[in-house]
């Protein structure tokens, strides 16, 4: 009769499938732990890659959960905005008295036009001129505006038309053949009318070859100044939005990625994290000074960006992103959310917290500094005073701030030395001082200011800083 094993019986069949069983989970294991060695060297990579993914989701998550309302004051330019830009430019050079502006592609052609330098030769910058020329033209009612022209080899002139440029109207073109010489045919052109050596002024963006080829073939060559600096200088309404909303929206990045510190991160690894965090609310990060510790004390750094979190140490960030063409550049000095307030008594931090605060103090003195009709270095002064009287003159080493806008640093700039610079409504500025103490630590707050009609300048960079703990 054949024998009818049950699941659980003890007869000779079942003992020797157990026997197998036990011999495969022999085999499984030894190979497990073969395995186990291989990849053993890699381990604590793959352990800190996910880590830093948990970081990375911890930042956007918080930044995200904001809701990211600072986004609402930002609307791109129209063309009506760059319309008034360029009647602005032109009764700024008719108060000069000079013929005409001529820029070429980047930051004030931007500022003027919506084209780069980029945008116009994505290989790199070529020796064919590429000009704006915008000149004042007097209305019958006395009123001017703006007449723009565009100096271009005459193989491009299509290409410069499908650039869709900010104008009303199609963009008039001074062209020139590859063999002609290029600033005498501008001279010869029509749209000098009477005018002998028309006087054209340029920023610092006209390479020197140009300048020099205008100035050798009849024009009068001279650099930016006066009314026409000013234009660029003072920002409508639509730019404050926009500087107010990429501004705010950087300094919350920054408080949000803090939230997800933890002891052992990089520098490198923050920079990292803190650029995904913005991008999460569309902005473009383009710089970042990440210092632990010691590597605060160089303001613009200098180490290769691998020093490690520790308790104790002070985290400065600084960092800039663009928003519409428009910059951010503030910066942060704090400790990590691991750091107790108060710290522990073993941490050594006493001057760390005094000179957080008399920086502090030196920044809300610039503050209430930065009024119409002052000067830009008696900005600097007032905040310089603050942190002369705590005994720190020697370690605040850079001026106190620039202005700022589609640049991150443009004119005027605050420093004790420029008397000349008078503020005026409209003018938006940095103000960053800082104390840096060689081999230890250093401190820096920077915020972005907006001189107002009446009072103290008004913060566009969601706050000043409270602690610490409250960046």
């Amino acid at each position: 009769m054949k024998e009818t094993l049950l699941p659980y019986s003890t007869g000779r069949p079942h003992s020797k499938a157990r026997s197998a069983a036990r011999w495969m989970f022999c085999v499984a294991a030894v190979f497990l732990l073969m395995t186990w060695s291989y990849v053993a060297p890699n381990h604590q990579t793959a352990f800190s890659i996910s880590k830093k993914d948990k970081f990375k989701k911890c930042s956007i998550n918080a930044y995200q959960a904001t809701g990211l309302k600072f986004l609402d004051t930002a609307e791109r330019p129209p063309v009506d905005e760059y319309v008034l830009r360029r009647n602005n430019l032109a009764k700024a050079l008719a108060i000069e008295g000079v013929d005409a502006f001529a820029v070429e592609p980047g930051y004030t052609f931007s500022y003027y036009a919506n084209i780069t330098q980029p945008q116009w030769e994505v290989w790199e910058p070529e020796e064919r001129p590429f000009v704006m020329i915008i000149r004042p033209a007097k209305l019958a009612d006395g009123s001017v505006i703006a007449n723009t022209s565009f100096l271009v080899p005459h193989f491009e002139k299509t290409r410069a038309r499908l650039l869709d440029m900010p104008f009303e109207e199609e963009i008039h073109t001074v062209t020139y053949e590859e063999h002609w010489n290029y600033y005498t045919t501008l001279y010869e052109s029509e749209i000098w009318g009477e005018t002998l050596s028309p006087t054209l002024m340029v920023d610092e963006e006209m390479r020197d070859f140009i300048q020099r080829g205008f100035a050798a073939n009849g024009f009068t060559v001279v650099g930016l100044g006066g009314e026409v600096e000013a234009v660029r200088q003072i920002k409508t309404e639509r730019e404050l939005g926009i500087l107010r909303a990429v501004n705010t929206g950087t300094v919350e990045a920054i408080r949000a990625m803090r939230q997800c510190l933890y002891a052992g991160v990089t520098e490198n690894e923050v920079a990292e994290v803190l650029d995904d965090t913005m991008r999460a609310a569309g902005m473009d990060p383009f710089f970042d000074i990440v210092e632990f510790g010691k590597s605060a004390a160089l303001p613009h750094g200098g180490y290769d960006g691998s020093r490690k979190l520790e308790p104790g140490m002070f985290v400065l960030i600084d960092v800039g992103a663009h928003l519409y063409g428009y910059s951010s550049d503030v910066c942060r000095t704090f400790y990590p959310p691991f750091v107790s307030n108060p710290p522990p008594p073993g941490y050594n931090v006493t001057e760390q917290l005094r000179i957080w605060k008399v920086v502090l103090d030196a920044q809300n003195a610039a503050v209430k500094a930065m009024v119409p009709n002052g000067t830009a270095a008696a900005v600097d002064i007032a905040a310089r005073e603050i942190i002369t009287a705590a005994g720190y003159e020697k370690e605040f080493t850079h001026r106190l701030g620039h202005g700022i806008g589609i640049k991150a640093h443009e004119s005027p700039y605050l420093n004790k030395g420029n008397f000349g610079a008078i503020l005026r409504p409209g003018m938006v500025f940095t103000a960053e001082p800082g104390v840096y103490v060689l081999n230890d630590f250093g401190v820096r707050h920077e915020d972005i200011l907006v001189v107002k009609e009446n009072g103290e300048a008004e913060n566009i960079s969601g706050g000043f800083a409270r602690s610490p703990w409250e960046p």
